[in-house]
């Protein structure tokens, strides 16, 4: 795959987060493809991009070594690059902290952002399966994946015969309320420690809810901002002017992907102000 030689937009931040690559699921072309659209002072890939639990060398195809590539190609162009672990590569947790020219491996950062605290981590610190039962978030995690497989066979018809595709899992998080539930108190619990901690932004991944929101307790506010994952959403945090924005990428083709070069770049601003609550 060649870069595209389109102008490049530069956002000052871009965070990303639960690539996993090496299986199934991990839209790499998607990924590829908007990593070529932007050229940011820092990318923090905040967790789970390589999927050490569930990686197969069947699925590491071609655009998986190309995000790799480009990349380090960012770095050497002067992109600060940090590797945040979660727990899908938490075998990196075992290094100490790597600072190797613009590369950077820890498990959590604190970055100054226009005078105000960002903090930064994955977030599977706060999911009880992963701290006391991590067979069963593993468990979990198989599910996920034949759930991801199931769904793209059913898009592929869907789409075949002019409908619109749809989302399993999007459907469960959204309809269930022991998900939804799951949901609201990470987000909560995330966010009273951020502001107990006096930090202004909150940065996490993990539960692949791609989300700008003030969070607010009797002892301040902090923006809490999630950005989703490239299996399903296609989402990424970007920081520009001083504003925090999400963006959804959309693959122009309506046909599922497998192997092709990719196409112009789609990226549709979904949020650019925050919700509160």
């Amino acid at each position: 795959m060649k870069e595209q030689k389109t102008k490049k937009r530069r956002p000052e931040i871009v965070v990303i987060s639960d690539v996993h690559l090496g299986t199934f699921g991990c839209r790499a072309e998607e990924l590829l493809d908007y990593l070529h659209s932007v050229k940011p002072k820092v990318l923090i890939m905040n967790g789970d991009i390589i999927d050490i639990w569930r990686f197969s060398r069947r699925y590491w195809g071609k655009a998986h070594n190309e995000i790799i590539r480009r990349i380090l190609k960012l770095m050497t162009k002067g992109t600060q690059v940090y590797y945040v672990t979660g727990n899908h590569d938490e075998l990196l947790r075992r290094f100490p902290e790597v600072h190797a020219g613009n590369f950077h491996l820890i498990n959590k950062l604190v970055l100054n952002v226009d005078g105000k605290r960002a903090w930064i981590f994955h977030g599977d610190i706060f999911d009880v399966s992963i701290k006391h039962a991590k067979w069963l978030a593993k468990l979990g995690s198989v599910g996920y994946d034949f759930l991801i497989m199931l769904n793209w066979v059913c898009n592929f018809f869907l789409l075949k015969f002019g409908f619109e595709k749809a989302s399993f899992s999007k459907t469960i998080k959204n309809s269930v309320k022991g998900a939804i539930k799951y949901i609201n108190d990470f987000e909560q619990v995330a966010a009273e420690l951020a502001i107990e901690k006096q930090y202004d932004y909150l940065l996490c991944g993990h539960i692949h809810q791609p989300i700008i929101k003030n969070i607010s307790n009797e002892k301040g506010e902090v923006t809490y901002l999630n950005s989703g994952d490239w299996v399903e959403n296609m989402t990424a945090l970007e920081y520009e002017n001083g504003a925090w924005k999400m963006c959804q990428y959309e693959y122009p083709s309506k046909q599922p992907v497998i192997d092709k070069a990719p196409k112009p770049t789609q990226v549709q601003v979904v949020q650019t102000e925050t919700q509160s609550v």
